[in-house]
């Protein structure tokens, strides 16, 4: 489903374990809040919040995906292992008009 969102420290972080424990709410909320609004402003049935820490980061920077979803929406590949997160694009001006909808919903 369109709409993953990264959220992301402001300050330097490799990893989750770098990340001083009174920033981890403020981060998390910040989570909550991107998840939250997925319902209202997309549809969306519920989320996927994934954080990978050296393994399968391919950015050396803390940050969590929260992705919304829909019952069926087939994220993940079927079939024999690996499970693999199948990634889309999006269509011309199809990201921007998404970002707006998740915007005005987390104005509100």
């Amino acid at each position: 489903m369109p709409g993953h969102t990264l959220v992301i420290t402001r300050e330097h972080f490799a990893t989750l374990e770098d990340v001083p424990s009174e920033l981890l709410a403020p981060f998390f909320g910040v989570v909550q809040r991107i998840s939250k609004v997925f319902g209202p402003a997309l549809g969306a049935e519920g989320t996927l919040v994934a954080i990978n820490t050296r393994v399968s980061q391919s950015v050396p920077h803390v940050h969590a995906h929260v992705v919304p979803r829909r019952k069926g929406d087939r994220l993940f590949s079927t079939g024999a292992p690996p499970m693999l997160w199948i990634r889309r694009g999006y269509k011309e001006g199809e990201a921007e008009a998404i970002a707006a909808k998740i915007r005005d919903a987390l104005a509100v």
